[in-house]
């Protein structure tokens, strides 16, 4: 047999360039890193690139932007690629790495405007990050937008710290929920849950 598809690749919409402009290279705190992220989310949902979700990787002790995410599950068409798992390949590609906690190098913060999915959860599991900085938690962006955000265990927030990975939650936490009751609210999202499971413009209502 021949193999007719061995590669892939995504890159980050032309918009994202845009919004970074107007970013400094250093952001002092956790609070200026997630409106970072709360910024791309919207947009991205609003330019229908993906859902409302985006991911911001930086230098946990400087506060220097390495790379970001946003979920890219509709201009890909590839299920993997949610904001989280894009922002960290974008920094392990810059890093030349897939260790970002390898030896020798620095602490890395990863900040999203939500708890990880399942996916996610492993990703951030693997990837040598050392500190986790979202939004909030719980099943309101499943209540508000329609996603599975699947069976997550009630211990991960410990599973990550005996990893080495600290956790810090409720960052801006309403302005993630006004994202996601927004695009909940709309007529013409895609809301992309597996198995015939979603739901799009013409299911609306139904």
């Amino acid at each position: 047999m021949e193999l007719t598809t061995t590669r892939f690749g995504v890159g980050l919409p032309g918009w994202v360039a845009e919004e970074i402009a107007r970013v400094e290279p250093a952001l002092p705190d956790v609070e200026a890193r997630m409106r970072v992220a709360h910024r791309l989310a919207r947009r991205n949902h609003r330019e229908g690139t993906g859902g409302p979700f985006a991911a911001v990787v930086s230098d946990a002790a400087t506060g220097e932007v390495l790379s970001v995410g946003v979920n890219l599950v509709l201009a890909s068409g590839l299920s993997g690629m949610h904001a989280e798992v894009v922002a960290l390949c974008l920094a392990q590609a810059g890093a030349g790495t897939w260790d970002l906690g390898g030896a020798g190098r620095p602490p890395v913060e990863l900040a999203v405007n939500w708890r990880p999915c399942a996916m996610c959860y492993g990703a951030v599991l693997w990837s040598g990050v050392a500190r986790l900085v979202i939004a909030g938690e719980g099943d309101e962006v499943e209540h508000l937008t329609g996603f599975d955000e699947g069976p997550m265990r009630p211990d991960w927030k410990e599973q990550l710290a005996a990893r080495g990975v600290d956790v810090r939650t409720d960052v801006l936490r309403d302005e993630a929920l006004d994202t996601f009751r927004e695009y909940g609210e709309r007529s013409d999202v895609v809301v992309y849950n597996g198995g015939g499971r979603g739901r799009g413009p013409e299911t609306q209502g139904s």
